[in-house]
């Protein structure tokens, strides 16, 4: 008995063993081709190739400049927006760095300038990688005074929000946004801690600079915000992949400028987890 069982677990570590390394090589493979869509649409954007940049572009695609204007994927083809970050050529000061989390059939590609932050969010569809969001946020250039906030209360985002959740996966990933934000309300580390992935990271309008999770939950601890802070959630869109979600949403506080958000959450240990939060300030508050 002892033998059979024993059979039944090396079987078992074997085949997790085989899982494991049949999934490294893909994911390798996949994230060479993440960046060959990302280089793609950054040569497409900057040579104002509409014909180019349209193969890349969902359906459902929103590009986000830095003053928070929103542009469909028509409107961007129709006039290509200059990006925040210039695509990088030879002997130029802007890094080529691009930072890349690939979650299956949800990607992200990060791009950092001084205060400059573009994100772009790459879904797989039955025609290959396509860009969902493009966005921008530029940081300030000091530590802001006033952080745009719900009211002390909280009551939106923290116990409720503008938005129907269709299925049980977003009810479960509106719930996580919730208990996310109700623990950053409360500056309550640890609970932050317990919605959020290991790489997050935080970029926003209102803020000074580009936040990772030690950084914020220390700041959390100290009971400062830094120009992050809940803010009623006024409407909401999720695209759910698989064990990863995104959420592109709209923001109103209560003193303050709208937002544009866009979050990417993923399912690790049975939980869903907060990966990114960009935030942008619409300049014209409308």
């Amino acid at each position: 008995m002892r033998f059979l069982k024993a059979n039944a677990l090396s079987a078992s570590l074997l085949c997790a063993a085989l899982a494991i390394s049949a999934y490294r090589p893909a994911l390798a493979a996949d994230d060479a081709s993440v960046r060959a869509a990302d280089g793609a649409f950054l040569e497409a954007a900057a040579k104002d190739d509409a014909d180019a940049l349209g193969k890349l572009l969902d359906a459902d695609f929103q590009w986000i400049d830095a003053s928070g204007h929103v542009r469909g994927r028509g409107e961007t083809l129709k006039a290509i927006p200059k990006m925040l970050i210039p695509k990088p050529i030879e002997n130029s000061s802007i890094p080529e760095a691009v930072r890349l989390h690939n979650y299956g059939q949800i990607a992200v590609t990060q791009t950092d300038h001084d205060r400059q932050h573009v994100l772009r969010v790459w879904v797989m569809r039955p025609a290959g990688w396509r860009t969902l969001v493009y966005q921008e946020v530029q940081s300030l250039d000091a530590p802001p005074k006033v952080t745009p906030s719900a009211a002390k209360e909280c009551r939106n985002p923290c116990k409720s929000v503008g938005y129907m959740p269709k299925t049980q996966a977003e009810r479960a990933v509106i719930e996580s946004y919730q208990g996310l934000e109700t623990s950053a309300m409360a500056h309550d580390a640890p609970g932050f801690d317990a919605h959020t992935a290991e790489e997050f990271t935080a970029a926003s309008s209102n803020s000074d600079k580009l936040l990772d999770k030690p950084t914020r939950m220390d700041e959390l601890r100290h009971a400062t915000m830094a120009g992050l802070a809940p803010t009623p959630l006024i409407s909401a869109r999720l695209f759910p992949f698989g064990d990863a979600t995104v959420m592109r949403s709209r923001h109103v506080p209560e003193h303050g400028k709208p937002l544009e958000v866009t979050r990417v959450f993923v399912m690790r240990g049975g939980k869903w987890l907060e990966t990114l939060s960009y935030q942008t300030s619409v300049a014209d508050g409308k």
